[in-house]
């Protein structure tokens, strides 16, 4: 099928002409109507911009219809489409990309629906049938025409759609299933019905006939261990009110089932992974601003960290651009141990510093303007804290620029661990900037 467009007005040299255009992709057909030009020059004069009522319940039917038999079919993929008044689109199997065609032309020119609903009508599948209450053996060529495998994904997805449990199992040409509904889904349903419009619970109470089919067991797992069981009933109590993790994520993360959360937390805990491509030759590794990408791009992933951990604005380091170097020689300490980089200390020379004795409470010496390495930041994964790590960090930096540690300046304020780690390594006190 080639491209192609079919203009709905009789000048389709005119800017303000409606077009159809069709699109061949590996899948599907994508009709398209254009109403861009159309609607600009109908809202100089005011017009209602919106598409009718009809219009729009008539493509959105057309469309979950024809989307469902895509993903039917096996396509993995997702849709993204307008719904009007500019844009409307339609996924078609390429067998019924004419018939839309003309359905969208006689909707678009003579406000004629029935072709959208025939069309619907057409593609329409039997689900309600396929999750009807049961245990039952969906044959290929009789119940369904897709691959067993491709077909078993899509019921799982429409089974949980309505919040049902989907026991099934492909074989090489049939699809066995036994659709269930939880007590959690069931109360959830019947809690709030306005968020479930005409949603209807059958399988809650039923009872399997003695002539239903035994599904063949295949070995593995036992078979049949929860079938008859008693549901789970649940309470409400009163649970711990922290939505924050020590890693600084929230608890309760809306998105992404938890992943996120539980990716940076190991890393908070273990350390950023080595890249495989880096050549990584010491433990220690010091990090500039005119450095290789790929090391300024490793040190910007660890800067998160203590990002997320503190809730810090910015990140403590965001050199990212072309190599450069700066005024103030910024640079930071990576230490790796067993492919993980377990410690990080970003650190930059400035000459403005004060003398502080660690005293809480105590107020800040006389000025000093001696050049000094500072430190800005150091965070040491979780799993290696109080083992002397941010030390060895604080010793790779004075020795790298040629001090002692008690030279070594520190930015202000100090945190709680940061006075923890200063009075370890430089119990006499330390110079703050």
């Amino acid at each position: 099928m080639t491209e192609r467009t079919i203009y709905l007005d009789p000048d389709p040299r005119d800017w303000r002409s409606r077009k159809i255009r069709v699109r061949a992709t590996r899948w599907y057909a994508k009709i398209s109507l254009d109403r861009d030009g159309y609607v600009d020059s109908t809202s100089s004069r005011r017009d209602d911009l919106e598409l009718p009522t009809a219009y729009t319940e008539a493509v959105d039917r057309a469309r979950d219809a024809s989307i469902d038999r895509i993903w039917y079919d096996g396509f993995p993929g997702s849709f993204s489409c307008g719904n009007g008044p500019r844009w409307v689109d339609l996924f078609v199997q390429f067998p019924h990309a004419e018939a839309t065609v003309e359905a969208l032309r006689l909707a678009e020119l003579e406000r004629d629906y029935s072709g959208l609903h025939a069309l619907a009508d057409r593609l329409a599948l039997p689900i309600d049938d396929w999750l009807a209450p049961g245990e039952r053996e969906l044959v290929r060529g009789v119940d369904f025409d897709s691959q067993p495998g491709a077909f078993l994904r899509f019921l799982r997805g429409k089974a949980k759609g309505r919040g049902v449990r989907l026991n099934g199992r492909a074989t090489a040409g049939s699809v066995w299933v036994r659709p269930t509904l939880s007590l959690a889904e069931k109360q959830r349903r019947e809690m709030f019905p306005e968020q479930y419009p005409g949603w209807e619970d059958r399988w809650t109470g039923y009872v399997e006939s003695e002539n239903a089919p035994v599904r063949p067991w295949v070995g593995g797992r036992d078979q049949g261990l929860s079938y008859g069981a008693t549901p789970v009933h649940f309470r409400a109590v009163e649970t711990p009110g922290s939505r924050d993790c020590p890693c600084g994520m929230d608890l309760r993360e809306p998105f992404g089932d938890g992943k996120e959360h539980t990716a940076h937390h190991a890393a908070w805990a273990f350390g950023i992974r080595v890249p495989r491509n880096l050549e990584w030759w010491g433990d220690l590794a010091v990090v500039t601003t005119q450095s290789p990408i790929s090391w300024r791009k490793l040190t910007y992933q660890v800067a998160r960290m203590p990002q997320k951990e503190n809730h810090y604005d910015f990140r403590s380091w965001s050199h990212l651009d072309e190599p450069e170097a700066t005024p103030d020689n910024m640079r930071a300490y990576l230490l790796k141990v067993n492919g993980y980089v377990i410690g990080y200390l970003a650190a930059h020379d400035t000459s403005e510093h004060r003398s502080w004795d660690l005293i809480d409470g105590s107020q800040y010496g006389d000025e000093d303007d001696t050049l000094r390495p500072q430190i800005i930041l150091v965070w040491v994964a979780d799993s290696y804290r109080r083992q002397g790590v941010g030390a060895t960090l604080v010793q790779a930096l004075a020795d790298d620029f040629g001090c002692q540690i008690p030279d070594v300046s520190w930015s202000s304020p100090v945190s709680d661990a940061g006075q923890r780690l200063a009075r370890r390594v430089s119990p006499a006190g330390i110079w703050v900037s």
